[in-house]
């Protein structure tokens, strides 16, 4: 049976802003998706212990009152959600979201932060079988204009968005557009799901040197555009920068 067709587990993260390296997560959402089954899901809110910018609150709606009053111990969520991640893993689900290199390199600094094992370390080798939708739709749409935000891509596979910038609609969002992706080109939906983990690591590398080289073309500034996926790997010098 084709990947898409069997169980993916689906994620996603809401934060205090975009850069992997100081960001802390604010909530996460994880949907795990059994064909014809109900999905079943889990949402966490976290009080990461820092203000929230007003920046951030203006898209996922999160403030630092509400994180600081209802949410939970980073370490303790942070715990509960590499252990789910893990175990979908070793029972041989996909973990699938869009632009899933953000999310898996936020988790990956968050668990360091707080003294707790990697998914690597957990894993005992790389995070993998993963799907990101964004990285698939660059791929077989290479020359599409336009951002391409979750809602973009929603629209332009056909699928529907119950919320945009909440994780858990998110989480759903992107696994229904990988799987439209896969349903909609026999060459990705025909690949094992090594294979497919395969492609996305190089597609990855082709897309962020073509946009590397657009940003030297233009004269834009830059943070080098790493091709590395799913996730960049941790240097300690990034953060003590």
């Amino acid at each position: 049976m084709a990947w898409y067709r069997q169980a993916m587990l689906a994620w996603d993260t809401e934060s205090t802003g975009v850069d992997t390296e100081t960001a802390r997560i604010v909530t996460v959402a994880l949907a795990w998706i059994r064909p014809g089954e109900p999905v079943t899901s889990k949402h966490h809110l976290i009080n990461p212990g820092v203000e929230i910018p007003a920046a951030a609150t203006a898209v996922h709606g999160i403030t630092t009152e509400q994180a600081r009053a209802e949410g939970r111990p980073p370490a303790e969520v942070l715990e509960e959600v590499a252990a789910d991640l893990v175990d979908a893993l070793r029972d041989g689900w996909p973990l699938v979201g869009m632009n899933v290199c953000y999310d898996f390199t936020l988790l990956d600094r968050e668990l360091r932060r707080h003294g707790l094992p990697t998914l690597e370390e957990r894993l005992g080798g790389p995070v993998a079988p993963c799907v990101d939708a964004y990285v698939l739709d660059r791929h077989v749409r290479p020359r599409v204009r336009g951002k391409r935000t979750l809602t973009a891509l929603c629209e332009a596979w056909g699928v529907r968005i119950d919320g945009a910038h909440d994780a858990n609609f998110d989480a759903l969002a992107a696994a229904r557009v990988a799987w439209m992706i896969a349903h909609r080109t026999p060459v990705i939906g025909s690949m094992g799901l090594a294979e497919l983990h395969e492609l996305q690591v190089r597609a990855r590398a082709e897309q962020q040197a073509e946009l590397r080289a657009y940003f030297d073309r233009v004269g834009k500034q830059h943070d080098g555009c790493p091709g590395d996926w799913p996730l960049i790997p941790f240097s300690p010098a990034a953060v003590s920068a």
